[in-house]
């Protein structure tokens, strides 16, 4: 960020900080901050990046702040502005001597009620989560940030609500397409959900379409700044053979067609009328490209299902199982695995998946959560001592993906699926993590998490050489990681 632009973000929150807005206008800040050090030996079960190119540093220290301001007109009305800096000690702004400006834009977005009603309207860079229940964190098909519309209006008082919106994730050129010739470079889609509630029953009903552009480079900025994630949507919204030959500036090479619509349904179902015996269940389904060529189709399933035990004081058991559809034998017809864009889905916070970790950088294996079946149990909320609180997390992955499709699809495009992110039917992992956090203060917490994983891996899909890397690390992954998050 430029000098003169940082230094107008610092003079707007100096404002805020002095209440020096107008008269009629109230600023109100909150935040938060995390300093962690990170203990992750074996990256990729290899100690190597995806491609195995590059060798990992085991030990890390991050640092996070984040600070947003709401400016109140009223309260009906409010602007609200988010800021954040991170990055690892020695790095951008953590360097010494000579560090650098890296302020970043976490929200923006404009929150008010039309007039005498409760119908709430947000427009503006914000967090956009589509339904899943919370036992499996959030969304698989996309939990982040977006430029958006969204309405949120009560249809029935305490029972049925609706929440409709329009959210632009690309517009690669904006204003100009790079020449005379009309450009497909945008992605829009448009959701809707119906959130219902009665006595003992939740269930959301939702939907999303997207008008995916040929042209538009689908890449994001990686939130979480760890490569493992990558920064590409490539991978889980396409097929492999629709990006095997890609010119990656211009998004070329795609599709037959210049655009394409992706579609995706489903419903989150909870069930407390056994309470203490609570259930959840997820059902989703999404295609995209089906007018295309039969080898740019994708498509796919997902459920999961869990159960938990509430009727404890000193923890909350929960067992969960979840299904997706994989690759089948060919990848001439397309992909058999559910598309989606960003997930932060997992179950029981298993450091298999990102799945909102207390400590959220670089603490998962960052397994694909498409094209796997598994089972697993999690002991949350263990407490026998007052300000300290425990959770261990048991999971099971097996791989739903044809080992010949996956050769396949890494001859097209080496990068498409990577080894223990992946799976064929013959692999399987395993992942354990225990999290613990202690509340020094009403607002300050010690966090320690620690993680193991183990990978079995088919050396005919990935090759000798990741395989026998890995092998030689026991097929393991150890994770030990400390901090402390502050909440103000």
């Amino acid at each position: 960020m430029k000098r003169g632009a940082l230094s107008l973000l610092l003079l707007v929150l100096a404002l805020g900080i002095c209440q020096k807005a107008r008269a009629e206008t109230r600023v109100k800040m909150r935040g938060d901050a995390f300093i962690m050090a990170n203990y992750f030996q074996n990256h990729n079960y290899t100690g190597w990046n995806k491609t195995g190119t590059k060798t990992e540093d085991t030990f890390e220290i991050w640092e996070r702040f984040r600070l947003r301001a709401d400016f109140e007109a009223n309260k009906s009305v409010y602007f609200r502005l988010g800021l954040r800096i991170i990055n690892t000690w020695g790095q951008g702004t953590f360097t010494a001597a000579n560090p650098a400006a890296e302020v970043l834009v976490d929200v923006a977005y404009l929150q008010f009620k039309w007039p005498d009603t409760d119908i709430e309207i947000t427009a503006g860079y914000q967090a956009l989560e589509l339904p899943q229940n919370a036992i499996f964190n959030s969304s698989v098909i996309y939990s982040d940030l977006v430029a958006a519309l969204t309405v949120r209006a009560p249809l029935l008082p305490d029972t049925l609500s609706v929440l409709a919106g329009f959210g632009r994730f690309f517009d690669s050129n904006r204003t100009y397409d790079n020449n005379t010739t009309q450009a497909s470079d945008e992605f829009d889609a448009y959701f809707l959900a119906l959130p219902v509630t009665l006595e003992g029953f939740k269930a959301t009903p939702w939907g999303m379409i997207g008008v995916a552009g040929r042209n538009a480079t689908y890449t994001y900025k990686n939130t979480a700044d760890v490569p493992e994630i990558g920064n590409s949507y490539d991978n889980a919204l396409f097929s492999a053979a629709s990006i095997a030959n890609m010119n990656t500036a211009n998004g070329m090479g795609r599709w037959k067609n210049s655009q394409n619509p992706y579609f995706w349904a489903g419903g989150s179902l909870e069930v407390a009328a056994l309470d203490p015996v609570r259930f959840y269940a997820d059902v989703i389904y999404g295609q995209g490209a089906m007018s295309d060529s039969k080898a740019a189709k994708r498509r796919g399933w997902m459920v999961d299902f869990a159960a938990q035990y509430t009727g404890l004081s000193v923890v909350t058991p929960q067992v969960f199982a979840f299904w997706s559809t994989g690759e089948d034998n060919s990848t001439a017809n397309g992909s058999e695995r559910l598309p989606y864009l960003r997930s932060q889905w997992g179950p029981g916070r298993s450091f298999l998946f990102e799945s909102g970790q207390d400590l959220p950088r670089d603490t998962s294996t960052y397994t694909t959560p498409v094209g796997i079946y598994g089972f697993g149990a999690s002991l949350n909320d263990i407490s026998f001592m007052e300000k300290l609180s425990n959770r261990a997390t048991f999971v099971y992955v097996q791989g739903n993906n044809s080992p010949r499709a996956i050769r396949a699809a890494r001859l097209l495009n080496a990068s498409y699926m990577t080894m223990g992110h992946d799976l064929s039917r013959n692999e399987h992992l395993l992942g354990f993590n225990v999290d613990t956090k202690y509340s020094l203060y009403e607002n300050l917490d010690v966090i320690l998490q620690t993680g193991w994983a183990h990978g079995q891996f088919q050396e005919s899909v990935w090759g000798h050489r990741l395989v026998s890397q890995a092998e030689s690390n026991g097929n393991n992954i150890w994770l030990l990681a400390l901090g402390f998050s502050y909440k103000f």
